[in-house]
């Protein structure tokens, strides 16, 4: 038996490509609108593919790359786990079934889309998504307050106002962040 590479915790087995495959697809199910909860309980909590500081790590370089975040992260952590194949396995099984169900869907919102109903379910829907995405930023943040990481706490604070009450642009706020950041994180270690 080969040991794990260094950035998949020992506890875990290397998945096959397989796996990956049916994991991302499974999670794009289950997370339709939302797959940041589903992917992060998969891979932290039940594969123990990543610890949660290598997720939030992973996920906050996803963060700076251009593109959709998660479709970045998967990218990221399929090229880790796998290589160039495992990137490309986990990002059809995130993307396959969801665009499949996706194309059926408009088809049925351009025939059905006037019905009332159908506006109180979308509603429903968003308040659950809400909830997940409040979850997993309390469980992606956990690891700042067991480390003592509170200036990070800060950083995420004034991010957060900035860019919510306040308004201002978010690259003028990664600008200016991002380096006070880094340096207070080289700083910390």
């Amino acid at each position: 038996m080969t040991p794990s590479p260094p950035h998949v915790p020992a506890s875990a087995k290397n998945p096959s490509l397989t796996q990956l495959f049916v994991d991302f697809a499974l999670c794009s199910l289950m997370g339709f609108g939302g797959v940041l909860p589903w992917a992060r309980r998969m891979i932290v909590d039940k594969r123990r593919w990543m610890t949660a500081e290598e997720f939030n790590e992973a996920f906050s370089l996803s963060q700076f790359l251009p593109g959709p975040n998660f479709i970045n992260f998967s990218v990221v952590f399929g090229s880790r786990i796998a290589g160039p194949r495992g990137a490309i396995v986990v990002l059809l099984g995130l993307l396959g079934p969801p665009l499949i169900i996706v194309t059926v869907l408009a088809a049925l919102y351009a025939r059905y889309g006037d019905l009332a109903a159908l506006g109180r379910v979308l509603a429903g829907i968003a308040a659950a998504a809400a909830g997940l995405l409040i979850a997993t930023v309390a469980k992606m943040a956990r690891p700042l307050f067991g480390g003592g990481h509170y200036w990070a706490i800060a950083i995420a604070l004034i991010g957060s106002i900035a860019v919510g009450p306040l308004h201002l642009p978010l690259q003028w706020v990664l600008l200016i962040l991002a380096p006070i950041s880094i340096a207070i994180a080289w700083i910390w270690r």
